[in-house]
């Protein structure tokens, strides 16, 4: 009977880490694709934007704030009614247990995400003018709570599970320092670049911890899974093994960062040398002309100048020539 309630602890929680981290992996690429796209087809026009309409016509150009309403609702109802025992988190006398606490703390993270997208939606579905930046301000309230929350988590989050989740909330950070900057300079294409790959990087991460946490074979040599307060910990039998876990997690963190550089980089060229094909194709033949006529026209013209200022060069030689003869 223990075995299985541990078991089913042991999935819960590697789906509350997995599933999110899918969802940030999705909007994480959405956003930093449209961010490049956006970049390489006008550089001087570039506006960062909070969230990306598709091409799709009707409900479906707004998916990306359903996928994220959707994600939130599902989130909100697992950690409130679906996880607990009794399908709901409250006492008897209708008091916040103790070990429902995390329950209401990340359902408060998904509760924002809601009230974000929602209000995304509404805006533009209603054709509701807004301040410039509001959006961004709302994306960044969502990015602080997440941070508040996972930094004064009512789980006291030690040895390896805390190393993770205090990896965690650096991409967290950056999220949040970033969206708050869009707000100053609407225009800077290197603050959504890394915006996009920061949620990237939040939604992997997620997807790491729930496998080196929950999953026992990939729990760190050493350290082995241990219930405590109904559900699964990682703990390390010495210090030796612990110190050598929390180190593979800052590997690991190093390596995902490397990978999601280079990931970028290479996304960003792909992209831009797509894009000065698909010009040069579908650019008329009269544009093709002018375009090499006036880089003939600019040859000829530096030519030029540079006969004549090889022509006046040896005249002047010949005039100091003539000036030290004279003398």
């Amino acid at each position: 009977m223990q075995s299985g309630i541990i078991r089913k602890e042991h999935m819960g929680t590697l789906i509350g880490h997995v599933a999110p981290g899918i969802g940030f992996i999705l909007i994480g690429l959405w956003h930093l694709i449209n961010t490049i796209r956006g970049y390489v087809e006008s550089p001087w026009n570039f506006e960062s934007r909070p969230w990306f309409p598709t091409k799709a016509r009707g409900k479906w150009k707004y998916i990306e704030l359903y996928l994220i309403m959707f994600g939130s609702s599902l989130s909100i109802a697992s950690e409130l009614f679906i996880g607990p025992e009794r399908h709901q988190p409250l006492a008897d006398d209708w008091s916040i247990p103790p070990e429902h606490l995390n329950n209401f703390e990340h359902s408060s993270i998904s509760l924002f995400f809601l009230i974000y997208a929602s209000v995304a939606l509404w805006t533009s579905i209603c054709k509701i003018e807004i301040p410039d930046g509001l959006l961004h301000v709302l994306a960044s309230l969502v990015f602080s709570q997440e941070l508040l929350l996972f930094h004064l988590h009512s789980a006291d989050h030690m040895g390896v599970e805390g190393q993770y989740h205090w990896l965690l909330q650096i991409v967290v950070f950056v999220c949040l320092v970033c969206t708050l900057l869009e707000v100053a300079f609407p225009h800077s294409f290197l603050l959504a670049l890394m915006r996009s790959t920061a949620i990237l990087f939040q939604g992997l991460w997620f997807v790491q911890m729930g496998l080196v946490l929950w999953i026992p074979a990939f729990v760190p040599k050493g350290c082995k899974m241990h219930p405590e307060d109904e559900h699964n910990v990682v703990r390390c039998g010495d210090s030796m093994s612990r110190m050598r876990a929390k180190a593979l997690a800052n590997l690991q963190f190093n390596w995902y960062l490397a990978g999601l550089l280079i990931f970028t980089l290479l996304l960003y060229t792909f992209m831009l040398q797509s894009q000065k094909k698909s010009t040069s194709q579908y650019l008329p033949a009269d544009r093709k002309d002018e375009t090499d006529f006036s880089e003939r026209e600019n040859a000829s013209k530096h030519r030029s100048h540079s006969k004549n200022d090889s022509q006046s060069s040896m005249e002047m030689e010949a005039f100091c020539t003539a000036v030290q003869f004279g003398r």
